[in-house]
């Protein structure tokens, strides 16, 4: 079965998230609510068998690129930080890329701040399975 990889986006998608707000500005029981149904969702996706991994990702984190062989840059960048963008990710063993979106879906339900959904972008990507099935 094919596998994709559902990152969790903070601000990324399509366009900004309109109610953004860091774990760090809710109350504990608004985040105690969000990781009760992270928790939820990784046990069904267990039962199921379709739950290959799944990770929250730390705030920290820097640029690295290859410099040379005497050097290798390590920076903030003028780029987007994928700790701003990127908070985690499950990654999913399904039937379809239609049941990898309705995970996705499921998991942008999550409640937020005052229980209202966070309506977070959840990229869907494929993996490469060793074909060019998945280079078109």
């Amino acid at each position: 079965m094919p596998k994709y990889l559902l990152l969790k986006n903070y601000r990324g998608g399509p366009e900004n998230h309109p109610d953004f707000t860091l774990f760090d500005d809710w109350d504990s029981a608004e985040f105690a609510a969000h990781m009760a149904f992270q928790t939820h969702v990784i046990e069904l996706l267990t039962e199921r068998g379709e739950l290959v991994d799944v990770q929250a990702l730390s705030s920290a984190g820097t640029y690295v690129r290859y410099g040379g062989p005497d050097k290798a840059p390590v920076t903030d960048g003028p780029f987007p930080e994928s700790k701003e963008l990127v908070a985690g990710y499950f990654l999913v063993d399904v039937g379809s890329e239609e049941r990898a979106r309705e995970i996705a879906a499921w998991i942008s339900s999550a409640p937020g701040p005052h229980g209202r959904p966070l309506h977070e972008w959840i990229e869907v990507r494929p993996l490469m399975s060793g074909s060019t099935d998945a280079v078109e």
